[in-house]
């Protein structure tokens, strides 16, 4: 996995570097890669949150800022909406990835360990 992301960085070759150390992937490389890993959903979840609040802040009816007395203000049923959305697409999130992990997996993963070998 870390192999992969990394190698997809090679177009910049100071992109490399700066984020994972070289392109040997190492012990730094692994920690810049979980790090990035761990802050990319908050950075996300933070830039949806600024987008619902200048959405709703100039009016869900009117994305061009005209100055014009027909935009909807921010409504409690509009925030409830986007909640409701959220809470859609996380509990089906959830529902595969804890009860529905096998039919996505590799079939390699179901052969049984010889300890043994």
């Amino acid at each position: 996995g870390a192999t992969v992301i990394t190698n997809l960085l090679y177009f910049i070759p100071g992109l490399v570097s700066w984020i994972c150390g070289g392109y040997l992937v190492s012990d730094p490389t692994l920690k810049r890669f979980f790090v990035l890993h761990f802050t990319f959903p908050f950075i996300a979840l933070c830039i949806v949150f600024i987008h619902i609040f200048f959405l709703h802040l100039q009016g869900s009816t009117n994305p061009l800022g005209y100055d014009t007395a027909l935009k909807i203000p921010f409504y409690p049923n509009l925030l409830s909406l986007d909640i409701k959305g959220f809470n859609n697409v996380l509990v089906l999130f959830l529902a595969q990835s804890l009860f529905g992990i096998l039919p996505l997996s590799h079939p390699d993963n179901a052969i049984t360990v010889d300890r043994y070998a």
